[in-house]
């Protein structure tokens, strides 16, 4: 019987669950062309294959696990950075440059990467979660800014998030990215964005 890493079973239990689901996303971080099976996530992680299927009934089950545990912490990064934020402004360009960041370490293309391999039904389940759980402070925002339409300016802003997503995508570094919401949103958010 393997050796047990923490002080009960169930907590080495959660911790391989949790190498496994890590070993999993800087695979397709690294390499979102190439899906790792159940045998590469569980070499990565040091563990054996077996162990892999302890947890997963396939590599389809384990994406789909990825992805719930994935996404949430998206929306609480950017939520986070939106809450050190002081004004609406801020807010909103917290907001925006929060996304730019998970696109430019990579995150965008493990999400591009986990729908090709996982269950659609989950990945639209999660993916429609995060973007309300992530557009309503940015809803906030612009509505304590004083936008008319906070509805559709918020729209307006997530277009902008992907425009510059696909230009850090094909090369554009995160500060230059960054430059560039802040030229074009900074007339519109006025002083108050600080």
């Amino acid at each position: 019987m393997p050796k047990i890493q923490a002080s009960t079973v169930a907590e080495h239990r959660a911790a391989q669950r949790a190498a496994l689901l890590d070993a999993a996303r800087t695979l397709l971080s690294e390499h979102p062309e190439e899906i790792p099976s159940l045998a590469d996530v569980a070499r990565h992680a040091g563990l054996a294959r077996s162990s892999a299927y302890s947890y997963f009934k396939s590599r389809t089950d384990m994406f789909d696990v990825l992805v719930a545990d994935t996404f949430p912490r998206w929306s609480a990064f950017v939520e986070k950075q939106m809450a050190e934020a002081r004004t609406p402004g801020a807010r909103i360009l917290a907001y925006v440059e929060a996304n730019l960041q998970l696109v430019a370490r990579g995150d965008h293309a493990l999400a591009r990467a986990l729908a090709s391999v996982g269950n659609s039904e989950v990945l639209a389940t999660s993916s429609r979660l995060l973007h309300d759980s992530l557009e309503a402070p940015l809803r906030a925002a612009l509505t304590e800014h004083g936008a008319s339409d906070p509805d559709r300016m918020a729209e307006l802003v997530q277009s902008v998030v992907y425009a510059l997503s696909r230009m850090i995508e094909n090369g554009l570094d995160l500060p230059a990215a960054r430059g560039l919401a802040r030229e074009l949103l900074t007339p519109y958010l006025r002083s108050d964005a600080g």
